[in-house]
C-alpha cells in the first residue's frame, strides 16, 4: 500500500509531503545521547519517534537505511570520569550499554548504524581538513574553529540572523576566536584527556563535527532526513548544517529536518542540568516499557509533553482496554508477528502518514478493538484482531500476549505464588469454604492484584 507521507520540515517551517532523493535507498540521522548518565524519560521520546517513523518508512520504501549516534567524546563525560575516579571509556561504555537497555525495553527497534564519535575520528579529521582547504575553518592556539561569517546561509535553519545572535550564547567566547559566533571543530588535550593526533596537535573533536562525519560516511553527502529534539535546533543541527554544506559543497545537507519537542515537568524541560529528571532506568522497576512507550506517543511528536502520574495511569488504562479486545478473541500471535505484514489497517497509516499523528494513530487502534467487542462473527472478529495486531506493530505497542500483559511489572509477590493462592481460592471455593476464598482475593486485592472469574478459568491483572 502506498500512502504519501507528510513531514513537517523545521527548515521550512512547513508540512511537506515526503520525496527521498532515491526510493530504493532512504536515509535517515538521529542524534542520540551524550552517554555520561542515566538517561531520563526525556531522552527516550526521540528514541521511540523516530522508531515509529522508521517503521513507517520501512513500509512505504524499499530500503531505509537509519543511523543513530552514541557521543562517547564530550567534556560532560570527562567531568564524570574525574569525578568517579573512573576511566573515560569506562564511563561511556557503561552509560551507552544503559541506554540501549532503556530503549530496547521501550520496543525500540535498533537502528541499522549505531556509529560512535571515537570510531570516527578519522573522517572527522577529513571533513576538518576540507574546510580548512575551502576558506571556512582557521586554527588558532591549537584549536580548529569554523568561521561563520564565511556561510551565507548560517542561521537559516533556526531562522537566526547573524545581527540578531547574542554573541556567546550557547557558544564559548574565546580570545582565540575571529568572531565569538565562531565554534569549535578541534580542541587540544591535555595528558588527562581523551586525545588523538592530528595536523593541528594532540586533541579531540568539537560535539558538532562528529554528527557531521559519521553522517557523510554512512549516509553520503546529503541525506534525506535528520532529526532530533527541539533543543537541538541551534546550535548543533544549525552548525552541522553548516560545516556539512561548506566542506562538502551542497546547498543542502539534510532534504528535511524534524524536531520533537521536550517533555516537561510542571513549567520546567526535562534535564539533568536542571536536576528536574526522571530516569527511564527507575521508571522502567515500576512501569512496563510498553506503558513507558503508549504515554510518549499519546501527545502529537513536535508539542511539548507534560509527564505526570496521571499521564502514565492513562496509558497503562488504555493498553490495558487494547489488550482486552485481544484476550477476548485469543490466538497465538503478537504484534511482532506483523512486521513484514502484506497490509497494515489503513487508518493508523493514514494518520501515521499525517505528519506522524500518533494520537490519531492510536484513536485509529482503539476504534479497531470497538469493532471487536461488536462483532459476534467469530472470524470478523479474527480479521480485525489481524488489523489490531499490524497496526499495533506500526506503533511498537502490542508486542507481548495479553496474559503477560496483564501480570504487569513491580514488586510484590511474584506470578508463582499469586497462581498458588488462586488455586487455593478455587479449591476453597469448590470446598464452599467461601471465607477463606473472600480472605484471599482480599490479600491478593492488598497486594495490587485484581482477579477476574471467567468461564476458562480465574485470569488475574496488577493494578
Amino acid at each position: 500500500m502506498n500512502t504519501t507521507i507528510y513531514l513537517h520540515n523545521t527548515a521550512t517551517g512547513q508540512k511537506e509531503p515526503f520525496e527521498p532523493q532515491d526510493p530504493n535507498r532512504v536515509t535517515m540521522y538521529v542524534c542520540g545521547p551524550t552517554v555520561y548518565n542515566y538517561v531520563h524519560i526525556g531522552n527516550g521520546r526521540p528514541a521511540v519517534v523516530f522508531d515509529v517513523l522508521a517503521r513507517l518508512l520501512r513500509t512505504q520504501f524499499k530500503t531505509l537505511v537509519y543511523a543513530s549516534n552514541i557521543t562517547d567524546i564530550d567534556d560532560k563525560i570527562n567531568a564524570a570520569a574525574r569525578e568517579l575516579g573512573e576511566p573515560i571509556q569506562t564511563i561511556a561504555d557503561r552509560y551507552a550499554a544503559s541506554y540501549e537497555e532503556d530503549v530496547a525495553a521501550l520496543w525500540v527497534l535498533p537502528p541499522d548504524i549505531v556509529p560512535r564519535a571515537t570510531h570516527h575520528i578519522e573522517a572527522i579529521i577529513d571533513l576538518i581538513e576540507k574546510l580548512i582547504d575551502k576558506g571556512h575553518a582557521y586554527e588558532a592556539d591549537g584549536h580548529v574553529l569554523f568561521s561563520v561569517s564565511t556561510d551565507p546561509a548560517y542561521g537559516a535553519l533556526s531562522r537566526r540572523s547573524l545581527e540578531d545572535m547574542i554573541d556567546g550564547a550557547r557558544v564559548e567566547v574565546a580570545p582565540y576566536k575571529r568572531d565569538a559566533k565562531d565554534f569549535v571543530l578541534w580542541k587540544p588535550s591535555d595528558a588527562d584527556l581523551p586525545g588523538w593526533d592530528s595536523p593541528w596537535g594532540r586533541g579531540r573533536p568539537g560535539w558538532h563535527i562528529e554528527c557531521s562525519a559519521m553522517s557523510y560516511q554512512h549516509l553520503g553527502e546529503v541525506i534525506d532526513i535528520h532529526g532530533g529534539g527541539s533543543d537541538l535546533v541551534f546550535p548543533h543541527h544549525e552548525n552541522e548544517s553548516a560545516q556539512s554544506r561548506c566542506a562538502l559543497e551542497h546547498d543542502t545537507f539534510a532534504r528535511y529536518w524534524l524536531h520533537n519537542g521536550m517533555l516537561t515537568l510542571g513549567q520546567e524541560k526535562m534535564s539533568k542540568s536542571l536536576g528536574n529528571i526522571e530516569t527511564l532506568v527507575s521508571l522502567r522497576k515500576q512501569h512496563s516499557g510498553e506503558a513507558l512507550r503508549y504515554a510518549l506517543l499519546s501527545g502529537q511528536y513536535r508539542s511539548a509533553l507534560t509527564w505526570s502520574p496521571d499521564l502514565l495511569t492513562q496509558a497503562k488504562a488504555s493498553l490495558d482496554r487494547l489488550y482486552q479486545a485481544l484476550r477476548e478473541v485469543p490466538g497465538q500471535d503478537t504484534a511482532q508477528d506483523f512486521a513484514h505484514a502484506e497490509h497494515y489497517p489503513a487508518s493508523v497509516v493514514t494518520a501515521l502518514a499525517d505528519d506522524l499523528n500518533t494520537p490519531e494513530a492510536l484513536a485509529a487502534l482503539h476504534a479497531i478493538a470497538s469493532a471487536m467487542n461488536r462483532s459476534s462473527d467469530a472470524a470478523e472478529r479474527q480479521r480485525l484482531r489481524g488489523e489490531l495486531l499490524a497496526g499495533g506493530w506500526l506503533l511498537g505497542i502490542l508486542n507481548v500476549d495479553p496474559e503477560t500483559h496483564f501480570k504487569g511489572v513491580g514488586e510484590g509477590l511474584g506470578d508463582n505464588a499469586i497462581d498458588a493462592l488462586i488455586d487455593e481460592r478455587n479449591a476453597a471455593r469448590k470446598n464452599r469454604d467461601f471465607a477463606r476464598a473472600d480472605a484471599i482475593r482480599d490479600e491478593l486485592a492488598a497486594q495490587g492484584i485484581e482477579l477476574e472469574d471467567t468461564r476458562e478459568g480465574t485470569r488475574w491483572k496488577r493494578i
